[in-house]
Order: C-alpha cells, then sequence, then structure tokens
C-alpha cells in the first residue's frame, strides 16, 4: 500500500458517460457486456461458498490481487463490476455481509478505484467500503460502517460515516509521570 496522502476521490478513475438520464442507465457501454452478466453471478454464487480457499482462487482469477491466508465470510461481496480493482494483502477479514466497492455509478459518470485491505486487516459484518479506498495494516472496521475515506494502519473506526474510535498505544519509552508508578524508584 503507497504512502502518499492523496484522498481517495482523487485517485478514482472518473468515466464520462454521454447521453440522457443516470450513468448507470448506460451500463452495458462501460462495461463488456458478457463480463457485466457473467462475472456478477459468479461472485454471487462465490458469496455462499464457505471455503475461504475457493474464493481466493476465484478472486485471483477474475483478476483480484488476494493475498495468503485472507478470509472473506460467507456473504461478503466482492466489488462485482470491478473485482479486478481489489487488493487483499495477506490474512485480511472481510466479515459477514460486508461489502467491497470499487465502482460508483452517478447522474454523468460512473467512477472506479482500486480497494486496498491491508494486511491483517478486519472488516466488520455488514460494513461498505467505498471505491479508492485504503484500509492500512492492522486496521478495524466496526460492523455496519460506512467507509468513506482511508483508514490509517492500526486503527479501529465506527460508524456512518466511519470515523476514528481508537488509535494503537503510543509506545514512546517515556514514563507517564501522571501514574502511581511515576517517580517510584
Amino acid at each position: 500500500m503507497s504512502d502518499d496522502i492523496t484522498s481517495r476521490h482523487e485517485r478514482l478513475d472518473r468515466h464520462d458517460v454521454p447521453g440522457p438520464r443516470n450513468a448507470l442507465r448506460h451500463w452495458i457501454k462501460t462495461r463488456n457486456p458478457l463480463w457485466m452478466l457473467v462475472v456478477p453471478a459468479i461472485i454471487w454464487v462465490l458469496r455462499l461458498v464457505p471455503s475461504v480457499r475457493i474464493k481466493n482462487v476465484v478472486l485471483r482469477l477474475l483478476g483480484a490481487e488476494v493475498g495468503e491466508g485472507v478470509a472473506l465470510a460467507m456473504g461478503a461481496t466482492p466489488d462485482m463490476l470491478w473485482p479486478d480493482l481489489l487488493e487483499i494483502e495477506d490474512d485480511a477479514i472481510v466479515g459477514y455481509d460486508a461489502t467491497l466497492l470499487c465502482h460508483e455509478y452517478l447522474q454523468d459518470e460512473y467512477r472506479t478505484g482500486t480497494v486496498v485491505v491491508g494486511e491483517r486487516a478486519m472488516i466488520g459484518a455488514s460494513a461498505v467500503v467505498l471505491p479508492g479506498v485504503r484500509i492500512g495494516a492492522d486496521a478495524q472496521v466496526a460492523a455496519n460502517s460506512l467507509v468513506s475515506e482511508d483508514v490509517p494502519p492500526g486503527v479501529t473506526v465506527a460508524g456512518v460515516p466511519a470515523e476514528v474510535v481508537s488509535r494503537p498505544e503510543e509506545t514512546s519509552g517515556t514514563t507517564d509521570e501522571s501514574s502511581p508508578e511515576a517517580g517510584d524508584a
């Protein structure tokens, strides 16, 4: 995962869709129609497969980068149209009914962006991760959260939209002078 400081919005690829009405009505122009029919069906079935190994193999075949030891729970939904924009690093967990979106259709355009789930990161049940979001190593996303911004390594986020609720303890090596043990020698 890159260490740059761009926001998810700056990392999204924007694709104009000419014509009347909203971009979703022009879905047939956004990706090969055969892909748009077959891949969502594969992923829908994959949601019901209990074997994490089979899920990882199939996602790799669809173009996703899936590390060793990744576990997608039953009902977890990788992006159905752009699974090739997923990067799930070693030992990450995607919980029951969580959704990793790599695309969003808007009125005049659709956007795509790589979703990165860092090593040993955990995404709780029914959480939704939006396109272009990067979740850092050892980060945790609480159940039912909407992740619209990057999650730094080791941080826990929760809510709609997800906000930081805890950070890893700092290990600066200094003594906290307010503690009862401080000054005792």
